[in-house]
């Protein structure tokens, strides 16, 4: 059986999806395939996400933000948006999940510190949910 796939949606794929599909990509290894994407992507990953996340011992840097397709969407069983609204299509059959974290951009380390760590216990979470170790 494939392992479940999960997408992370923001509006600039730069911050909070970034930091959620490291984390997921780190965590749960190959139980588990990751994309991120969003409705209006940037040219780059926030430095201060990527900051945040080699604190950790995750490295985001060479991560590109991706625009957000519908085959995106199709391909994926768990769907998780942070804040991009109306622009996430929605399919049915598919689990969806809404996080509501503050938006990294324009912020220092000092506050994109709680937005990581907050995202790393819903990644747990869901890392419990959809593929248990073992």
């Amino acid at each position: 059986m494939p392992p479940p796939t999960v997408l992370f949606v923001c509006v600039h794929n730069a911050g909070r999806s970034q930091m959620a599909a490291g984390f997921l990509q780190a965590l749960a290894g190959d139980r588990v395939e990751v994309f991120s994407a969003g409705s209006e992507p940037k040219d780059q990953v926030n430095p201060v996400a990527v900051a945040a996340m080699a604190e950790e011992g995750i490295d985001i840097a060479d991560n590109v933000p991706k625009v957000l397709t519908v085959d995106a969407v199709r391909a994926s069983d768990v769907v998780i948006t942070m804040g991009c609204g109306d622009a996430c299509p929605i399919f049915p059959g598919k689990r969806y999940e809404d996080w509501e974290l503050d938006d990294p951009a324009g912020q220092g380390i000092e506050a994109v510190r709680p937005i990581r760590d907050d995202i790393r216990g819903r990644v747990e979470a869901l890392i419990a949910e959809i593929a248990p170790a073992g």
